[in-house]
């Protein structure tokens, strides 16, 4: 039997036992993708992250993704809680990173850059540029999320694809009280939403107010019963999917956006996430997420 070193951490918080869960195998060289899946099952968080070597010896390793049913390509809270605790850690697979200020991750749907922030924050960019699909129906979402289609805000866009490396369906609503309605239905996921088609469903409301006295400027929750749980307390990948669709549809050609996405708040893990997108010659060209974390066990896995 091996002896292979781990820990959990909360993703996009600052307080212990809030934000999203996630889990650190160190080292998973010697692992099989069925043996990471079962760990990852065995775990129970919504995801678990599996450290590797890198394939380019210019890059820092290699990261795999589990939820508690499936491998993803590329998620948020995964790779931004990976690099906390890889700096926290110190090394990557006996190699020092002290004193590293970016971790080169790669992944399934690309290479992945991570800075290590002075004020403690790990920040990530998307590996790929924003997609905006197709639209989805209404009727279809409203059923989802035990809802009616007067309910959603369509005067931006309507419920749509879009992606920065994993596919989401984004609906937004026009109030907090609606955003608190939604209800999760698997089966109507699992009829016109399956994982191969999206993540998950991620509805959000823009506050007016927002920013005001450290307030966020968008509220947000992500619904994914067909890869783990059925909500999802934080979720980058969603949330740069967001803001770059935010600077999209914006008048101007040239801009940057910056805004703090809270999600979690329903399931009591409240989360905080920083979003930011830039905007040049009437196409967003990049995205980035970045939180806090805070390391909540450490030990060692017997395989």
């Amino acid at each position: 039997m091996a002896s292979i070193p781990f820990c959990t951490v909360d993703v996009f918080t600052l307080t212990r036992f809030k934000g999203n869960q996630l889990g650190i195998i160190f080292n998973a060289l010697n692992l099989s993708t069925e043996q990471m899946q079962t760990i990852a099952s065995e775990f129970n968080l919504s995801e678990t992250t599996f450290i590797l070597p890198p394939k380019d010896p210019a890059n820092d390793c290699q990261v795999r993704i589990f939820t508690q049913k499936n491998e993803l390509g590329f998620a948020g809270h995964p790779n931004v809680g990976t690099a906390f605790a890889l700096r926290k850690r110190g090394e990557i697979l006996g190699k020092s990173i002290v004193g590293k200020t970016e971790l080169r991750f790669e992944e399934g749907a690309g290479l992945v850059l991570m800075e290590l922030l002075k004020d403690g924050q790990c920040r990530l960019k998307s590996p790929q540029g924003l997609s905006m699909g197709e639209k989805v129906d209404s009727e279809v979402i409203a059923a989802a999320l035990s809802m009616n289609v007067t309910d959603f805000d369509t005067s931006r866009h309507d419920p749509m694809f879009a992606d920065c490396g994993t596919p989401f369906v984004l609906v937004q609503v026009p109030t907090l009280e609606l955003l608190a309605k939604a209800s999760p239905i698997p089966s109507v996921f699992a009829q016109y939403l399956p994982a191969s088609k999206a993540v998950g469903i991620h509805i959000y409301y823009i506050d007016p107010e927002g920013g005001k006295d450290g307030s966020p400027h968008v509220h947000a929750r992500m619904f994914c019963p067909e890869v783990g749980d059925p909500e999802d307390a934080a979720t980058g990948s969603a949330n740069v999917a967001l803001v770059g669709i935010y600077a999209q549809l914006m008048a101007e050609d040239d801009m940057d956006v910056e805004l703090c996405i809270e999600q979690g708040r329903q399931m009591g893990r409240v989360s905080r996430l920083n979003a930011r997108a830039r905007k040049r010659h009437g196409k967003v060209e990049e995205t980035w997420i970045s939180g806090h974390c805070v390391e909540v066990t450490r030990g060692t896995l017997v395989v």
